[in-house]
């Protein structure tokens, strides 16, 4: 039996969550999902009503399996990697706001 390799580093780990969200929809609802959690995060900041945290994972999370399950068809790797899938989903947003997710996206494997 062959045993699927561990990845042990967020270097080894990005690529492989880059080949998880080919799909732009799915990619679209991960960044809605994450934009929604700041604006979430500055809404309870502002009005100081600390109940609607508990909206945060809900958000963030509810937004990206959609598009796992519905649109890309695969497993979310948060299932397997939490902490650094959670790392992945800022890493992907700040690439795609500034231009350099196409280029990472065309440089996979």
């Amino acid at each position: 039996m062959e045993t699927e390799k561990r990845l042990s580093s967020f270097a080894e780990f990005y690529p492989f969550y880059l080949s998880e969200h080919q799909n732009k929809i799915c990619r679209a609802l991960h960044y809605i999902g994450s934009l929604l959690v700041i604006a979430t995060i500055i809404f309870v900041l502002i009005t100081q009503q600390y109940i609607y945290l508990w909206l945060l994972p809900v958000i963030g999370y509810g937004f990206a399996w959609v598009g796992h399950f519905f649109i890309e068809k695969n497993r979310p790797a948060t299932f397997t990697y939490p902490f650094y899938s959670f790392i992945a989903d800022w890493v992907m947003l700040k690439d795609f706001l500034t231009g350099q997710l196409d280029k990472k996206l065309q440089n996979l494997p």
